[in-house]
């Protein structure tokens, strides 16, 4: 039996988990003071992946023996406002943090769109500021036994949870950043980029109007990239016509790698599947990787 009214955080996770890895991983309570960002870190983003639930521990393993981590305890719960039962888990390694689902009822809609979970101080002053920033609220705020959770979209369609706990896991800390891979339309960019760098209260790091067409599958071409940083962590813009060859825009996530190489040997013998081989462009070389599952991810390194 699924157990009861829990949200699609990894606060959830933590809190039905067993007791000993409640312990490794749970903080002190959260007095967290106001300031311009409402952000807590990157560290509490967490990526969410929904896979089959036939293919639930082929991914998760084969996840941490690319990246290293550790997972925590795998339950059934309710995580969306409606009825619904799921297996659920969570992911830390060293490159970032994943909410993993595989659903064993339909999923409710607008769940699975969302691509990633921010954790916020304040949870109603983020909500109201989201949408006076021209953010769509697409899941009125819920509450559950953590705490509370919303789901917003912004314009272009980027859609994201945005979650309050009262405790605050003690985690440790990542050694790269994640960055969140949006691919937006060249009529929303501006007011997406716009919004969401005064919500985040970040900043545009780059701007390059004639990036390398083959880091999106077209090469001899030109398209518009931005980088943006923020306390919510990095994303990458990429502004296209949407004539995008597989896999490209299917990834939600890049992960940032000491060795590409390296790195993708380990994710080959763990099941995983190069769909796009390493393609060095200005300062990184990247590859695109689909787990067991059919989650597919960027993976990057920074070239030296």
């Amino acid at each position: 039996m699924a157990k009861p009214a829990s949200s699609f955080t990894l606060s959830e996770m933590l809190l039905n988990g067993n007791t000993s890895f409640i312990q490794k991983v749970l903080g002190k309570r959260n007095t967290f003071e106001k300031n311009s960002s409402l952000a807590v870190s990157p560290l509490f983003n967490a990526t969410h992946v929904y896979v089959k639930p036939e293919y639930f521990d082929q991914f998760t393993d084969s996840f941490i023996a690319t990246f290293g981590g550790t997972k925590s305890e795998q339950g059934v719960y309710q995580v969306t406002p409606t009825p619904s039962q799921t297996m659920s888990q969570f992911v830390l390694s060293p490159v970032g943090t994943l909410s993993v689902f595989g659903f064993k009822t339909p999923v409710p809609y607008p769940f699975g769109s969302e691509s990633i979970g921010y954790l916020v101080k304040d949870f109603d002053r983020a909500v109201q500021f989201a949408r006076s920033n021209g953010a769509e609220i697409i899941v009125a705020p819920f509450t559950d036994l953590a705490g509370r959770d919303a789901v917003i979209r912004w314009p272009g369609g980027f859609t994201s949870q945005l979650y309050w706990i009262e405790t605050i896991p003690d985690f440790e800390p990542l050694q790269t950043i994640p960055e969140s891979r949006v691919y937006v339309s060249p009529e929303a960019v501006n007011s997406f980029v716009k919004k969401f760098v005064n919500f985040t209260q970040g900043k545009v790091v780059s701007d390059h109007p004639r990036a390398a067409g083959i880091e999106i599958g077209r090469p001899n071409e030109f398209y518009r990239r931005i980088r943006i940083e923020s306390n919510f962590g990095k994303m990458t813009v990429f502004v296209t016509d949407g004539h995008l060859p597989f896999p490209y825009g299917r990834e939600t996530t890049g992960f940032e790698v000491q060795n590409l190489n390296e790195t993708l040997d380990k994710a080959q013998k763990a099941g995983a599947k190069i769909l796009v081989n390493p393609v060095q462009t200005e300062a990184r070389e990247s590859a695109m990787v689909q787990f067991p599952g059919e989650y597919i991810a960027e993976i990057h390194a920074r070239l030296k």
